[in-house]
């Protein structure tokens, strides 16, 4: 296929690299023959081939690459070894780096940033001034926002909400719908979670407290 952009003459200097403004050379997605789009440092940040593209401010550089259909825009940047792919957007203030994924139809915006290994995938959504690193694995139609950090090797999947001041870390594994916002009541919390019978088979034996509430519940 046909290289769908080349690079300008117009160029900044981001980490002590320079980036340069791409021009597209033909239709594709959303993208006109002759549109300027955002910066990167060379061909090997963003595929020629499927509908990527870099908007605006937006910058990619280092060994960070965007392919498939992924978008990314506003002012957000993408470096280091970071991939993203598939049809992800990355916009807003945000900033991916490390050896992180972003993937599927996941969306990162405002002023979030990810680093580390992180995986985010699927439908999940990363806004707000959240900071997510470390071995994390964030998916589903999980939602993790505000000034959340989630770090370590936890897992955040299926309808899990993490917001306001709250911190997961360690080996935690949430996928639930519980939101875990930093008003939250921790009596009511559990109550809530001991509504999903399905997993007490992974709770048992984490507390002893723990395992008499679900002996409760049993009952």
């Amino acid at each position: 296929m046909a290289e769908k952009y080349e690079l300008t003459q117009n160029s900044i200097i981001l980490h002590n690299r320079t980036l340069y403004q791409i021009r597209a050379l033909r239709d594709f997605g959303s993208v006109k023959a002759g549109d300027l789009g955002g910066y990167i440092e060379s061909e090997n940040n963003l595929n020629h081939d499927e509908d990527c593209w870099v908007f605006g401010n937006a910058q990619v550089s280092g060994d960070a690459l965007v392919s498939g259909d992924a978008l990314v825009s506003g002012n957000a940047q993408i470096y280091g070894n970071a991939l993203i792919y598939e049809n992800a957007q990355i916009y807003g203030n945000a900033q991916i780096y490390g050896n992180a994924w972003v993937y599927g139809s996941a969306r990162v915006s405002e002023n979030a940033y990810i680093y580390g290994d992180v995986w985010v995938s699927e439908n999940a959504r990363v806004y707000g001034d959240t900071r997510i690193y470390g071995n994390v694995l964030v998916s589903g139609n999980a939602h993790v926002y505000g000034n959340a950090r989630v770090y370590g090797r936890a897992q955040v999947f299926g309808s899990a909400q993490i917001s306001g001041d709250a911190h997961v870390s360690g080996d935690a594994r949430v996928y639930i719908s519980v939101d875990f916002n930093c008003d939250f009541d921790p009596h009511e919390s559990v109550m809530k979670i001991l509504d999903h019978k399905e997993i007490f088979p992974i709770l048992l034996g984490i507390d002893p407290g723990l395992d008499k509430m679900i002996l409760e519940k049993l009952k």
